[in-house]
């Protein structure tokens, strides 16, 4: 069974690093009680403060984008409005 990889960058406003924490804590434990979930965990960069990063695995396209879809992203979204220097980089990842 061949599953899916995937990386997301998130960039917080200078100021807004709590914001942006607290929320993707949150979403964090949200995700990972999703069914197609293997893997889902927050870093913060220690090149780049203020830039967190899920690593992630899904079982499937269709598990990361029911997850994209839910309504805990939707709220994390909602509760990061104004605190994001730029919308959140996803990377789907293939083997090199």
């Amino acid at each position: 069974m061949s599953t899916l990889d995937t990386v997301a960058l998130i960039r917080a406003k200078p100021g807004s690093e709590s914001v942006v924490l607290d929320a993707l804590t949150e979403l964090r434990v949200h995700t990972r009680a999703e069914e197609g979930c293997l893997r889902y965990d927050l870093f913060e960069s220690a090149a780049t403060p203020g830039t967190y990063v899920t690593v992630e695995e899904w079982t499937d396209q269709a598990a990361l984008d029911q997850h994209l879809g839910s309504a805990h992203i939707a709220a994390a979204l909602a509760a990061v409005d104004g605190a994001l220097a730029g919308p959140p980089a996803i990377h789907p990842l293939t083997p090199a």
